[in-house]
C-alpha cells in the first residue's frame, strides 16, 4: 500500500479479494479471489514471460551452480560482492548455505551503487544491523520457484514477514519495483533470480500505515482513547482489519462519541481488539478459514464469495496492506463482538 499517493477518487472501491497489486480508489491494494490471476491480455502475459526468461542461466552455468549452494554462487558470479558482504554482516550466510530450499532475488554489486550515497556504508554498520537484516530477508523465499513459476504468482510472501508484489509489462517483469533480469541459475539449495535494484520492505509499523494513508483518523483516535497505540507500534506482528472512517460513520448516531468516552474505555478496548488478530494473517489464508480467532477472543465468520470475502457483517475492500510489524486488511463497516453487538 503506497499511502502517499493514494488516489482520492469518488468512486467506491470494487470489493475484491487476492492481491493483484492494482490500487483501490482510496488507494490502498485490492485483491482478488483467484490466487494466481493475473489481469493482462494474451500478448501481454507472454511478452512478459519472454522477457522474464531472457536470460536464464546457461547449461554449463547450471552444472556449476548445482554443484554449490546459493552463497557459493553468488560469491563465484563476482558481480555481487556487495550482497556478500551484506549477508556476511548480518550473520545470514549460515542461512543460506543451508538445506533450504531458497528462492533468491539477489541485487547486483550496481544494483546496491543505485541507492543513495552512503546507505550501504550505514547499513553495514553494527547499529543498524537490525534493519539491514529487514532487507536482505526481503529479498528471500522459502521454497524453489523457476521463474516460471514466479510469473504465476501476484505476489510472494518473503521471510520478512511481507509480500513483494509482482508486476509485468512487455519489457519483463518485476518484483517489488526491481526490474528482474536474469533467471533460474540453479543452485544445490535454491535458485537465483537477479535484479537490478534493492528491494526495500516498508520501516512503517501499523499505526504510520493508518497514519498516512489519511482514512482511518477514527480508528486512531479509538485506538489512542483505548491505550491500544503502544501495542499496535510493538513487535507484533498482528493483523488487523482496519475499518475507514466511513466504517465508523456507518454506526448508530453517538456511538463513537459515546465509545470514546473515559468510563466506556473497556468497551472500546473490548471492539477493537476484536479488529485485530494475532500473527500475519494474509488474505489468501483468511479466505481459506471458516471463521477467525480475534485478539479480544471472539470469533469472526468468514464468508467467501465469487467476488468478495465478508468478515461478519463487513465487506473486505482492500488487503494485504504491508506494515513492518504487520498486515492491514481493509473493511467497510465496524464489526462488534458477541458481548458488544447490542
Amino acid at each position: 500500500m503506497q499511502v502517499s499517493r493514494a488516489n482520492h477518487s469518488a468512486e467506491k472501491p470494487e470489493p475484491l479479494l487476492h492481491p493483484d497489486g492494482r490500487r483501490t480508489a482510496n488507494g490502498v491494494a485490492a485483491i482478488k479471489l483467484q490466487p494466481h490471476h493475473i489481469e493482462m491480455n494474451r500478448f501481454t502475459t507472454l511478452a512478459a514471460f519472454a522477457a522474464l526468461i531472457a536470460s536464464p542461466a546457461t547449461s554449463q552455468d547450471r552444472t556449476a551452480a548445482n554443484k554449490a549452494d546459493i552463497v557459493d554462487t553468488a560469491v563465484a558470479a563476482g558481480s555481487f560482492k556487495t550482497l556478500a558482504a551484506a549477508l556476511t554482516a548480518a550473520d545470514l550466510v549460515g542461512t543460506l548455505k543451508g538445506k533450504g530450499p531458497f528462492t533468491v532475488f539477489a541485487p547486483t554489486d550496481a544494483a546496491f551503487a543505485k541507492l543513495p550515497k552512503g546507505t550501504v556504508k550505514s547499513l553495514l554498520e553494527k547499529k543498524n544491523l537490525k534493519t539491514l537484516t529487514g532487507i536482505l530477508t526481503y529479498h528471500v523465499v522459502s521454497g524453489d520457484m523457476p521463474a516460471k513459476k514466479v510469473l504465476g504468482q501476484s505476489n510472494l510472501s518473503t521471510i520478512n514477514g511481507q509480500l513483494a508484489a509482482l508486476s509485468m509489462n512487455k519489457s519483463g517483469a518485476s518484483i517489488a519495483g526491481a526490474k528482474i533480469i536474469k533467471t533460474d541459475i540453479q543452485c544445490s539449495n535454491g535458485v537465483i533470480h537477479v535484479i537490478d535494484a534493492v528491494m526495500m520492505p516498508t520501516s512503517n509499523d501499523i499505526v504510520d500505515v493508518a497514519a498516512k494513508a489519511g482514512t482511518f483518523k477514527t480508528l486512531l483516535a479509538a485506538a489512542k482513547a483505548a491505550g491500544l497505540v503502544d501495542t499496535l507500534k510493538g513487535k507484533g506482528p498482528l493483523t488487523v482489519l482496519a475499518p475507514t472512517d466511513d466504517a465508523f460513520a456507518k454506526l448508530p448516531k453517538g456511538t463513537v462519541a459515546m465509545l470514546l468516552k473515559p468510563e466506556n474505555k473497556a468497551k472500546l478496548v473490548d471492539v477493537l481488539t476484536y479488529h485485530v488478530v494475532a500473527g500475519r494473517a494474509l488474505a489468501s489464508d483468511v479466505a481459506k478459514a471458516k471463521s477467525i480467532k480475534s485478539v479480544q477472543g471472539g470469533m469472526i465468520k468468514v464468508t467467501a464469495m465469487k467476488n468478495k470475502v465478508m468478515l461478519n457483517d463487513a465487506t473486505v475492500v482492500a488487503t494485504d496492506i504491508n506494515a513492518s510489524n504487520g498486515v492491514v486488511h481493509v473493511i467497510d463497516r465496524v464489526i462488534l463482538p458477541p458481548t458488544s453487538a447490542n
